[in-house]
């Protein structure tokens, strides 16, 4: 079956950006989660009026783009006329300068301030630029007064994002700050057979409960060990057990292992790369020859450390 039953109220998903796979019944509750998944329902409900704002926060990988999404699919299952708009703070941040440059800021607002729900996802990264949040203050405000929804997401709590306003904080906690924790063993294995299901996999609770115990990061680690194990079975004409359950875990172990480096050792790799000092590549310069450098050190910290956004900006 679709996820939505109803053209129209598919074609306004894809109008708004949102990701028809992001519902609600394909969310796995549990202890860590559960009241973001309440208050998130609550909202799909009744849009614009007690949680408004909706604010999610949470690590990375933990359902946080999912569960907002979600209320947006639910309201337009319901109602397709509604004008929703799902967009992450590096979008909203480059429209609006797009829209200076060009001298569109009308057409900006229109589309920013007309819609009846607005999702900003990571909305931690508007902190420190100050015309953004000038703009994002206005644009709240003009929502929120006639009651239009607004859910956000980030990695930590308003008072917790750098260089964030005082009179944003204030507003982002006007309505509902839910976080969302890594999950519980029990969580995990849900989580991992309803993936196995969607694929069609039948695992027994012995490899579950192994999976579930041996992976204990977020939901987007959970599902690449499973694809690992599912793959390796297909490979190798065999169905899922616990022993091939055990050879995935242990190459993904020796993987880590193999790949273990600190963000002191990274840094200095970059850094002797591009024959710039260490100094240099940390340091308050601004100097053209030293944006990429620390570009690619972002990137490299954040998909081989799994370093958190204030671990990364710590260091550099």
């Amino acid at each position: 079956a679709p996820v939505l039953s109803d053209a129209g109220a598919l074609a306004a998903v894809n109008a708004s950006g949102l990701n028809p796979r992001y519902i609600f019944s394909s969310f796995i509750v549990g202890k860590g989660n559960e009241l973001a998944f309440a208050a998130a329902a609550r909202v799909a409900k009744e849009p614009g009026t007690k949680y408004n704002p909706l604010f999610l926060y949470g690590g990375v990988g933990l359902g946080k783009t999912h569960l907002m999404q979600a209320a947006g699919n639910e309201l337009l299952r319901t109602a397709p006329n509604l004008k929703l708009l799902y967009v992450t703070s590096e979008q909203f941040t480059n429209d609006y300068v797009s829209a200076i440059k060009s001298g569109a800021i009308d057409r900006f607002k229109n589309k920013y301030r007309t819609v009846d729900l607005l999702l900003v996802d990571d909305i931690q990264f508007i902190g420190g630029k100050e015309q953004t949040q000038e703009e994002f203050f206005h644009t709240f405000n003009a929502l929120r007064d006639v009651q239009k929804q607004i859910i956000l997401t980030s990695d930590r709590p308003p008072k917790a994002i750098p260089a964030l306003e005082e009179r944003l904080i204030s507003r982002f906690e006007w309505g509902m700050i839910a976080d969302i924790a890594s999950p519980d063993l029990e969580t995990r294995m849900a989580i991992l057979q309803s993936k196995s299901q969607e694929r069609s996999a039948v695992l027994n609770d012995e490899v579950l409960r192994y999976l579930a115990i041996n992976i204990q990061g977020n939901v987007r680690e959970l599902e690449g060990a499973l694809n690992k194990l599912l793959a390796f079975c297909e490979l190798n004409d065999t169905a899922p057990s616990f022993e091939a359950a055990k050879s995935v875990v242990a190459s993904i172990t020796m993987s880590q292992k193999k790949g273990g480096i600190t963000s002191r050792e990274l840094l200095r790799v970059v850094a002797e790369y591009f024959d710039i000092t260490l100094d240099e590549l940390t340091g308050q310069s601004r100097r053209k020859e030293l944006v990429v450098p620390r570009q690619i050190t972002m990137f490299l910290m954040r998909e081989e450390l799994d370093a958190s956004y204030p671990a990364i900006g710590k260091e550099l």
